[in-house]
């Protein structure tokens, strides 16, 4: 199974870098996943377009924090898949964010909120952070990730979308 993942897309509405991933990226993807910070409808609406499977982040409108949860988890190929984007400063985010999954922890958590591409164990959890989808001020790196599930392990990409 191929899944395309990103996250802190930022956007007001979709734009040729969103469309770029989504339909060129992504074409292959059996799944997408967002971890967040779409920030409006519009975009949201897009994803959906692809059934994207999302939760709010911490910058989304009212809208989308209306519409999404703010925890998910996915099953996909045997494998239970937690997705949340984040919260707070960088320094923690990775524990905080394992907080939410203690009682049941999933195989693999995919988050967002620190902009950061990761890919590795935290605590003994494995974690996925695709970057940030958009170009901003903070980040000039542009980029999503592409996990697979080979059997019993993941395999993971990140992807450098250029401007």
């Amino acid at each position: 199974m191929r899944i395309g993942v990103l996250s802190d897309t930022h956007m007001k509405s979709p734009d040729k870098v969103l469309n770029h991933i989504l339909d060129n990226v992504f074409k292959d993807a059996n799944m997408i996943l967002h971890a967040g910070d779409i920030v409006t409808a519009r975009v949201l609406d897009r994803l959906e377009e692809r059934k994207a499977l999302a939760v709010c982040g911490n910058m989304d409108d009212y809208e989308i924090v209306e519409a999404l949860p703010q925890v998910r988890i996915i099953e996909a190929e045997n494998k239970r898949i937690g997705l949340i984007h984040g919260w707070g400063s960088k320094q923690g985010l990775q524990e905080r964010i394992l907080s939410r999954f203690e009682e049941d922890p999933p195989d693999l958590v995919v988050y967002g909120h620190s902009h950061v591409p990761f890919f590795g164990k935290v605590k003994g959890v494995l974690m996925f952070n695709p970057g940030s989808a958009s170009h901003n001020i903070y980040f000039d790196e542009c980029t999503v990730g592409i996990l697979e599930i080979l059997g019993s392990e993941f395999k993971a990409e990140i992807i450098n979308i250029p401007n």
